[in-house]
């Protein structure tokens, strides 16, 4: 890999993992209903997620795509039916001292399973794999996962303390609330990408 197409994927890596997307903005709300601490698990599960969906596409998964193109539509509908669930969990979170023993932030293999349905993860990936890796080998794609997993972690952790932060001002319930409403709103809101190319 050149020097130019090296500096030109950081770039990549760093504007697609720092822009608002569904995982930036599902830790955010975690960072403001859960504190930073708590939401480790999930920014790690992203992180490290994102780097073994390149590692499997890179190394042939995006052929079994390609040879069934139905597989796209089945992985739309699928993640547009999670995205929308998950942003009801995330507009119906209580708060803090109302929720449950057992209501606790999204956990690392769930984040990490999370990247499978993610419509930003899977254009993050195809770019990447096949934009910056014009030999497809395998040293190329060990080089863009080691990049984006070296990249992505310092900038989704800066959504969690962004929304650790908003935590102070959401200290009303009805605060908190309506955070949470908006937040869901722009998961929501993420998928007309997918929803109309």
């Amino acid at each position: 890999m050149t020097h130019d197409l090296l500096l030109a994927l950081v770039a990549f890596a760093f504007v697609s993992s720092i822009t608002p997307g569904p995982n930036n903005l599902m830790l955010m709300a975690s960072g403001a209903n859960f504190g930073f601490r708590r939401t480790i698990p999930h920014m790690l599960g992203i992180g490290l997620g994102v780097v073994f969906m390149i590692l499997l596409v890179g190394a042939g998964l995006i052929q079994v795509f390609d040879a069934f193109p139905v597989t796209y539509q089945v992985l739309k509908f699928v993640s547009v039916g999670y995205l929308l669930f998950l942003a009801w969990k995330i507009a119906t979170a209580a708060p803090i001292e109302k929720q449950d023993f057992d209501s606790s932030p999204m956990s690392f293999f769930q984040a990490a399973a999370f990247q499978w349905v993610n419509p930003k993860a899977w254009t993050m990936v195809l770019t990447a794999t096949t934009a910056y890796t014009p030999n497809q080998t395998l040293g190329a794609i060990l080089i863009v996962a080691v990049v984006f997993g070296a990249v992505n972690l310092p900038s989704v952790s800066t959504w969690t303390v962004l929304g650790q932060q908003m935590a102070r001002i959401l200290t009303n319930p009805r605060r908190l609330t309506l955070f949470n409403w908006a937040m869901a709103l722009l998961l929501v809101a993420s998928l007309y990408p997918v929803l109309f190319p």
